[in-house]
């Protein structure tokens, strides 16, 4: 007793300490703590999201390859590729990530073979299209749309674009003059003036009315030119201001007055009309387009050719302008296009004639 008293006192004089008292615990590993999720070091991945990094990356990329073909007959389509040692590091065409696999698996020979056959079948393909494409501009060119849903015929013809009840319609307008009794189709008949039939002369239409009555002032008229006719002029669609205009007619006892035409005892025709201004203006392969520059009144007109030297075509075009008339026969309307139509159907066509 003495002695812890003793002891005691010599801690508090600072001269001694007392023992440390621990309980020996037993050695344990350190682990993770409670509520720690333990993570595996994974191997490495075959799929990374970009090319090969470091001294691989020196590797040449090459993309004269779009298909890897392996030796067991699968394939990997590819955009690109790196061969680096003994694996092709390559872009997925499928999955758009770079992926990894040993070279020795893929067939060379084939995957070549195969991109020469693909390099031979695209260049044909690109020769298809384009031969197509050049023939779709053609048939464009020579079929123009004029009016939402109404082209103009690719036979060629002389046309007179209508607005009747807000519709657009098409009317195909026929020669009129001396002796045309006759199929014309789609050529244009000319003749001159006879110079030695009679000193003056006359080109009448018979009949007080033309056979198609424009709805509007403004009417559109369309020509399809013949590049091998022997016209007087010159046919290039660029150069036809001047070579067809409007005349209007008059009233000559029921009958229309296209003009009249003296000729001269040296041979000289002068003929005298009444022509309106008009505007002349190409538009796609051999079509142009004719059209006053000013609306027209009602009344009765013709289109007329002119031949040059020759002076102007016996065989005209008539038509007269009334926006009470009644409906014109044997037009060409717009197709409609039904709501479930596939694009193919959807393209713009002529109706058929009413």
């Amino acid at each position: 007793m003495k002695r812890y008293f003793l002891l005691i006192v010599l801690v508090m004089m600072g001269v001694a300490t007392l023992p440390e008292i621990t309980a020996q615990q037993p050695k344990t590993t350190v682990g993770p703590k409670a509520g720690h999720k333990t993570t595996k070091k994974k191997a490495p991945s075959q799929s990374t999201q970009q090319p090969a990094n470091g001294a691989d990356a020196q590797a040449p990329m090459k993309d004269d390859l779009k298909r890897l073909i392996l030796k067991d007959g699968s394939y990997q389509s590819v955009e690109k590729y790196q061969l680096i040692g003994d694996r092709v590091h390559y872009l997925s065409a499928e999955r758009y990530e770079w992926e990894d696999i040993p070279k020795e698996l893929i067939d060379w020979d084939a995957s070549r073979k195969y991109a020469v056959q693909a390099a031979a079948e695209n260049s044909r393909a690109k020769q298809i299209d384009s031969e197509a494409a050049q023939e779709r501009a053609e048939e464009d060119a020579n079929s123009p749309l004029v009016s939402p849903g109404i082209k103009l015929p690719p036979t060629g013809g002389i046309f007179l674009l209508d607005v009747y009840q807000n519709n657009p319609e098409l009317n195909e307008l026929a020669q009129n003059g001396a002796d045309v009794n006759k199929n014309t189709k789609s050529n244009i008949l000319r003749a001159a003036i006879n110079p030695i039939a009679s000193a003056k002369q006359t080109i009448e239409l018979k009949g007080p009315h033309a056979r198609v009555q424009s709805h509007v002032g403004n009417p559109f008229i369309y020509v399809a030119l013949d590049p091998d006719a022997d016209s007087g002029h010159s046919n290039d669609p660029q150069k036809q201001q001047g070579n067809w205009r409007i005349v209007k007619l008059k009233d000559k006892k029921g009958n229309r007055l296209v003009g009249d035409v003296n000729i001269a005892i040296y041979g000289k025709v002068k003929e005298k009309a009444e022509y309106i201004d008009t505007v002349v203006t190409p538009v796609s392969g051999p079509w142009i387009k004719v059209e006053p520059s000013a609306p027209l009144p009602p009344g009765e007109y013709a289109l007329v050719e002119m031949l040059g030297q020759q002076g102007m075509n016996r065989f005209v075009w008539d038509f007269g302008v009334d926006p009470n008339a009644a409906a014109n026969s044997g037009v060409w309307r717009a197709q409609p296009v039904r709501s479930d139509a596939s694009e193919a159907e959807k393209k713009p066509e002529l109706g058929k004639r009413e």
